[in-house]
């Protein structure tokens, strides 16, 4: 809502020393998002000044039209002498009456204005247009043509009120009296605790019989119409030009003057109003909801095809108008531009149901100035008030009568009332108001309020958003000052921290993010498209996702079944912009259907939910496992003095396993596999042992070559997913810290030769189990193939350490832990010791 100065004042009278910046500081305190003040006319400076062309010579031999003018300017060019002037525009003639500045004024922008030589004349000044004059969009962008009845040398700067300060207002939802001028002078009226003029206050005739009929067949749709007629419009009448400017300031288009005036109350009162020419209206004025499929061409010249739902107008023929969002094209005030004119309206001013005026704006798409405000709220009790305002403005502009007819059809309906304790603003914000200081501040807003220790409140008609005594309370707080509450800070009991399952998945994403990973958080969103270039197969699990109702995007219409797909994204588009070295890495849920997420059964909000309820509604929810990923590519080391870099292989995507699986506090088992999107022959699958039994938790490797193109990823690209849950449960008893031993330690390496085609993991695994309890880490630092070892044969090096807790080893225990760590090995991979 953009809320000129000038405006505002003729409501409040706001101290002349105060500015755009000092009410906006006033407005922005009571609660009202003030982003901007908007500087009118900053820089502008004289003379401009009303003038009157005398003559026009057309000047011969340039590519485009140029006009040589006398302009009268009377004194205000010192000599009264004719001005000279050079201009390009056409839409003026000899004897009409224009703005002219002269030499030595400064236009918006530091835009300087001095005589000049141009087409083989000197020009001294210009004649402007709304575009120069900083005015906004009149719908013409040519040389502003005044009235006649404007003297000549008058100062245009006051006459067009070119110097101003607009207060730019984005109007919350709860807000929605504050679309109008109305509601923000009460706001500022309250925030300087000055009276305000109520410009809703009118001496309204009583309805009667003789007003022009209405049929109300939707009384919950449209709970109250007000119709009143004018007619003997003068054709030729337009709007003034303080009504055209207070438009423009507030971000709107003069168009004619009965559709001005409409606006003008809108903005003034924030009740939309609609015109309808009443030549064009067939029979009683009704209010139905539509058939379903009729048709209705919008003044936009749209045709829409209409839903059961929608609010409509109707005359005999059918719909002339979407209620409370836009009218019909076939009622429209004719415009004197085109040759035709209206000299009798028929104005409405109703009130609609705020749910159904914004379902049927979204549903065609048709956002509108009206729809903004019934969706938000709209004063019922302002109707009446709306249509006498428009009336009078029609006949005092316009020269037209009002007819003594009256229509106002209303639903039955009663003061909304909201009990409340006279402390409970005090308790809300725990600060000691008092009765006194809460009374005053709700009745400032406009409530009625009875009653000592047990408040009854009556709410005005325009606040629909205060239904309960919280929001009572909140009126208090923020009349009070939000910067007056005093800062505490709560005593949480004891045992409400993190849980121990909350600590291990920080300690996961630290843990990754200690390793180089930097953590990308991603929308929880795909679409067949990506399962496909992911190569999973038409069985695979992954695809059966669940689908969302009323998805962000219709490619994405389901929740992810894997972090890979958000993952890759975030590495395609960081390579694409140049950071081709990445590591990336995220935790989050992912969703698994069962089959039960079809129930739609809904909780009543006036109890709480029973356990059984509660229950059934967690059975239809999907399976959602917590999850990490990562993904690799570009270098892992850099390159540098200390020597040449390494690219990111499998063997660091595994690593990344390695390191959440360290934070749980168990051993990862690491096994080939195949398993998409990964290659076929560089994919590990991960496993952890609890209670006897594996358990596969996840899967890493290098990415198969034909993912890599589907999905455009930087070559060799890597990736890890693991499920953090099945690592949880693999825990064993609470995390212990590591136990740090005073005895030496004793290192034994043994290298094996196996087959080509035996798992290295598969020959730890042996070690270990040899080794016993005296072993304390393996770590594979080797691995050869060459003539020496045979074809179809490798060499694996393993290095053992040894270390016992209560004393230091002796050479001959160390040497039996490792032969019996190589035995084994011998017997489950067939290894023979290398040089034996």
């Amino acid at each position: 809502m953009r809320v000129p100065l000038s405006w505002l004042r003729e409501y409040v009278d706001l101290p002349a020393t105060e500015t755009g910046r000092d009410v906006q500081a006033k407005l922005v305190a009571v609660g009202l998002e003030v982003e901007t003040v908007e500087q009118i006319g900053a820089g502008l400076k004289g003379p401009l000044v009303v003038g009157q062309v005398l003559t026009i010579e057309e000047l011969e031999g340039f590519k485009k039209p140029i006009r040589f003018c006398t302009v009268d300017v009377g004194s205000a060019n010192g000599t009264g002498e004719p001005q000279e002037i050079v201009c390009g525009a056409r839409n003026f003639a000899v004897g009409d009456k224009v703005v002219v500045v002269l030499p030595g004024a400064v236009l918006p922008g530091d835009f300087a204005i001095a005589a000049r030589k141009t087409y083989g004349r000197t020009s001294h000044g210009m004649i402007c247009s709304t575009d120069e004059l900083g005015m906004g969009d009149d719908g013409t962008h040519g040389i502003i043509v005044l009235p006649p009845e404007h003297e000549v040398g008058t100062d245009a700067i006051e006459l067009l009120e070119l110097v101003d300060e607009v207060l730019d207002i984005a109007v919350t939802p709860d807000r929605g009296y504050c679309l109008s001028m109305r509601g923000v002078a009460r706001e500022t009226a309250i925030a300087y605790g000055l009276p305000l003029r109520d410009p809703a206050l009118l001496d309204v005739p009583a309805p009667n019989a003789f007003g022009y009929p209405v049929k109300i067949a939707d009384p919950i749709g449209c709970d109250r119409f007000t119709a009143r007629t004018v007619v003997g419009l003068e054709p030729e009448a337009r709007s003034p030009i303080w009504l055209q400017r207070r438009l423009q300031k507030a971000g709107m288009r003069p168009i004619s003057l009965a559709v001005d005036i409409t606006n003008y109350v809108m903005l003034e009162l924030g009740q939309p109003l609609h015109a309808y020419d009443r030549t064009r209206v067939e029979g009683p004025i009704g209010v139905r909801r539509a058939q379903q499929g009729e048709k209705l061409t919008t003044l936009d010249g749209t045709v829409r095809v209409l839903d059961a739902a929608d609010l409509v107008i109707t005359d005999d023929r059918g719909p002339i108008g979407l209620a409370g969002v836009m009218g019909g094209a076939n009622t429209e005030i004719a415009d004197v531009k085109n040759g035709e004119n209206t000299t009798e309206v028929v104005i409405e001013a109703a009130h609609f149901d705020a749910i159904s005026i914004a379902r049927t704006a979204r549903r065609h798409k048709l956002s509108s100035e009206a729809s903004k405000r019934f969706e938000r709220g709209v004063d019922p009790q302002a109707a009446a008030a709306a249509a006498q305002r428009t009336v009078d403005l029609l006949v005092l502009l316009a020269g037209g009568t009002a007819e003594a007819g009256v229509t106002e059809v209303t639903a039955p309906s009663a003061p909304r009332t909201i009990a409340m304790p006279a402390d409970h603003p005090d308790r809300v914000a725990g600060v000691a108001y008092g009765r006194e200081t809460v009374v005053r501040r709700l009745q400032q807003v406009g409530c009625d309020v009875y009653g000592q220790d047990e408040l009854l409140v009556t709410v005005p008609s325009w606040r629909p958003d205060l239904s309960e005594p919280n929001d009572l309370a909140e009126e208090v707080i923020r009349l009070e000052g939000y910067e007056n509450l005093p800062s505490t800070l709560p005593t949480p009991p004891s045992g409400r921290g993190l849980t121990d399952r909350q600590r291990l998945h920080r300690r996961f994403g630290r843990a990754l993010a200690g390793a180089g990973y930097v953590e990308a958080l991603n929308y929880p969103f795909i679409g067949d498209a990506v399962l496909d270039q992911l190569g999973l197969d038409a069985d695979d699990a992954r695809r059966r996702t669940v689908k969302l109702v009323n998805p962000l995007s219709d490619e994405e219409p389901a929740l992810r079944t894997t972090l890979l797909p958000g993952l890759l994204g975030a590495l395609r588009r960081n390579d694409g912009r140049g950071s081709h070295d990445l590591a990336l890495f995220e935790t989050g849920l992912v969703f698994r259907p069962t089959g039960d997420e079809t129930r739609t059964e809904r909780l009543t909000v006036d109890r709480r939910p029973t356990d059984d309820e509660i229950a059934g509604l967690n059975a239809a929810l999907p399976r959602q496992p917590r999850r990490a990923a990562v993904v690799l590519a570009g270098a892992r080391e850099q390159a540098g003095w200390w020597g040449k870099g390494r690219p990111a292989d499998w063997a660091d995507s595994i690593e990344a396993a390695r390191t959440i699986a360290r934070e749980a506090g168990v051993e990862l088992t690491v096994r080939s596999d195949q398993h998409a999107p990964w290659h076929p022959g560089r994919c590990a699958a991960l496993f952890v042992t609890s209670a006897g039994e594996e358990t596969l938790v996840g899967h890493a490797g290098e990415l198969h070559p034909r993912v890599i193109k589907e999905l455009h990823l930087p070559e060799r690209t890597c990736a890890m997913e693991i499920e953090l849950d099945l690592l949880e449960q693999a825990v064993d008893g609470a995390l212990q810290a590591p136990r740090i031993s005073t005895f030496p330690v004793a290192t034994q390496d043994v290298a094996l030769i196996v087959a080509q085609d035996v798992p290295a993991t598969t020959v730890e695994e042996a070690l270990r189990a040899g080794a016993g309890q005296l072993l304390e880490s393996l770590r594979l630092f080797d691995v050869f193939t060459g003539d020496q070892i045979g074809e179809g044969k490798k060499s694996l090096a393993y290095a053992l350490r040894f270390r016992a807790p209560d004393r230091t080893l002796t050479v001959d225990e160390a040497t039996a832990a490792r032969d019996a760590a190589v035995a084994l090995a011998a017997e489950r991979t067939g290894a023979v010791l290398r040089g034996a």
